[in-house]
């Protein structure tokens, strides 16, 4: 029996990713996806015809309430987010107020039209912000001390998962995924950032100057691929109503992040510290453990960090190039 399968915020990272899976391993499933009216396509220009887009604002209660009566799906996967942490200081009230009420909405549109379908969730380990040496790895039970109004609106949207479970009975599994990464990784964050830089660099568009914020701070880098596997995986196996850490078990520091992906060219680079590029307040260590994920799935991580990073500076090699094919010669950097 074919599954309908309704994946928010289909056009980012994650969401391509996770469409890209689903179309090449699960041939027993119709996607569905939405996006704004104002989304770039570009990650997932090679997926249209295979799935069906709907111009969706999930904040807009009667738009939510539509889609989900038209797609009646079996599975959801709610990724639609605002999600750059330092946009959460400079807009607090869109972040919350967005995140909260998109979940509710597609929640409330859920009840509404009388379906049962399993929905996961997806949160984040910035949730836990402030975390204690003897705290680490972080499990699921570790509490929430939140450093940014991005972080607290995912704590509002894991209680909500929460709520609607134990009040309604919606089968809500939340998964909190430490950082991921990959091709197609937004540009503003950070491992993306640097790997743009380096890519601009080589292209002679930029001086070999990389500019960056806080090196010191320790994350738990995953691969996208890995994410999205464990997603799948997660509406297969886990039980509606627990939540689950997905992570590698292992931190780095930026510092050490950003070595990897200069170990990759060969261009002498001059690293230099930019102020705009500091948080307000940053969380100084994430390392999570995924035990509790992994019993439950079998869930283990296929990507090296170091495959993960040279592939994520060739997808930004491969759009300098085409970027700059599109360029009017004037524009093109000069021979040196």
């Amino acid at each position: 029996m074919v599954k309908k399968v309704l994946i928010t915020g289909m056009t980012g990272m994650v969401g391509s990713h996770l469409a890209d899976l689903l179309l090449s391993e699960e041939q027993d499933c119709q996607i569905f996806g939405t996006k704004r009216w104002r989304s770039p396509l570009n990650n997932i220009n090679h997926l249209l015809g295979r799935v069906t887009l709907f111009d969706c604002n999930l904040a807009d209660s009667m738009n939510c309430l539509k889609l989900i009566d038209a797609v009646r799906p079996d599975y959801i996967f709610h990724l639609a987010a605002l999600s750059y942490v330092p946009d959460s200081w400079v807009l607090p009230e869109v972040t919350l107020s967005n995140n909260t009420m998109m979940q509710l909405h597609l929640f409330e549109a859920i009840r509404h039209v009388g379906i049962d379908p399993i929905v996961q969730v997806a949160l984040s380990s910035e949730q836990y912000g402030k975390v204690f040496p003897h705290e680490v790895p972080i499990r699921e039970n570790n509490p929430f001390r939140p450093l940014s109004p991005y972080a607290v609106s995912k704590v509002g949207q894991d209680m909500l998962a929460y709520q609607y479970h134990q009040s309604y009975g919606l089968k809500v599994i939340r998964t909190r995924a430490f950082n991921h990464e990959g091709p197609r990784r937004g540009e503003v964050f950070v491992t993306s950032n640097f790997a743009k830089q380096i890519a601009e660099i080589e292209a002679g568009i930029k001086p070999p100057i990389i500019y960056v914020g806080n090196l010191s701070a320790q994350r738990d880098w995953s691969d996208v691929r890995d994410i999205v596997r464990g997603y799948w995986l997660a509406v297969q196996h886990c039980i509606p109503g627990e939540d689950y850490v997905l992570a590698s078990g292992k931190s780095r520091t930026i510092r050490q992040m950003l070595d990897i992906l200069l170990s990759f060219t060969s261009k002498k680079i001059e690293i230099a510290v930019d102020p705009a590029r500091m948080r307000p307040s940053d969380v100084e260590i994430l390392q999570g453990d995924a035990s509790k994920f992994k019993a439950a799935t079998g869930w283990e991580p296929r990507y090296a960090f170091e495959q993960t990073m040279e592939d994520l500076l060739n997808y930004w090699r491969h759009e300098i190039k085409s970027r700059s094919a599109c360029l009017p010669i004037e524009a093109l950097p000069k021979p040196k």
